[in-house]
């Protein structure tokens, strides 16, 4: 029996001060978060794409979907990234990767849904 490696993705706001412990810091925004400087965020990778499409955001954001609907769709547009995501998932199986995201409310985020995601395209 061949046992699949554990993958190491933590999630962290783009206001919490990196660490060396984040390894590989992704941030999954399509907007880059207001008041942080490029420097200041350690930002190792920007993939634009993957994140939630402007519609799907807004529409979260304003309350029009709710988070279960939100995650649903989300997932549905995350599996037309699913080459560009793949690496992702093969570096967070070998170290640690961090997601970097800007909402205030830590467990309702695109970043929860993609790490879930990741998961599921473990090698």
């Amino acid at each position: 029996m061949t046992v699949k490696p554990s993958m190491t993705i933590k999630l962290k706001r783009a206001f919490e001060t990196p660490e060396r412990k984040d390894g590989y810091r992704v941030l999954v925004d399509r907007l880059w978060p207001r008041g942080v400087s490029k420097a200041e965020a350690r930002i190792d990778a920007w993939p634009k794409e993957v994140a939630p499409s402007d519609e799907l955001r807004k529409a979260f954001h304003d309350g029009e979907l709710g988070w279960d609907a939100f995650r649903r769709r989300y997932l549905a547009e995350l599996k037309a990234h699913r080459e560009t995501l793949r690496p992702l998932a093969e570096r967070a199986s070998r170290d640690t990767v961090t997601l970097v995201f800007a909402a205030k409310d830590a467990h309702h985020n695109n970043a929860v849904v993609l790490s879930q995601y990741l998961k599921m395209l473990r090698p």
